[in-house]
């Protein structure tokens, strides 16, 4: 199913803590809007990758150690498998911005959150994520992803 067709009313909440690569040089200052987008869109398209190939190996790769360790390819699979099942392909975020739901900001831990939706219809990707500086890289240590209709369709 395509984020863009028209359907039965879906909700898909998924929680995980993984960490995929992004080119942004990790510091402890919020990073600029345009590399804010890089991260979003670097992590959820990777994800969306893995879960229309069935391949998390490439996901796996871009973890950081830590998470790496921590999460198997085949840890991975079984943590998305409800959005491969669905055969959910988000990949038209690419040619979307992202829509901030608030200030991007970094908490006591180090982690930069960023929070927001791609505005897609009928159904709307929302996300929530939060990345920690690893290997000279922000690389999310959470992804929460949101799949639902868009009120008012």
């Amino acid at each position: 199913m395509r984020l863009g067709q028209t359907g039965s009313a879906m909700r898909l909440r998924l929680l995980a803590l993984i960490a995929v690569a992004a080119p942004a040089r990790a510091e402890n200052t919020v990073p600029s809007a345009q590399l804010q987008e890089i991260l979003i869109k670097t992590s959820l398209l990777t994800l969306n990758d893995a879960n229309i190939t069935g391949n998390y190996a490439v996901l796996h790769a871009k973890l950081a150690k830590p998470f790496r360790d921590q999460f198997t390819p085949e840890r991975l699979k079984a943590v998305f498998k409800s959005f491969a099942d669905q055969k959910l392909d988000f990949g038209l975020i690419a040619a979307k911005p992202p829509v901030a739901a608030g200030e991007a900001t970094i908490d006591s831990r180090g982690a930069l959150h960023l929070h927001g939706y791609f505005d897609t219809r009928p159904s709307r990707l929302t996300y929530d994520l939060d990345f920690l500086p690893s290997e000279g890289e922000w690389k999310p240590i959470k992804l929460n992803i949101d799949l639902k209709p868009v009120q008012g369709n």
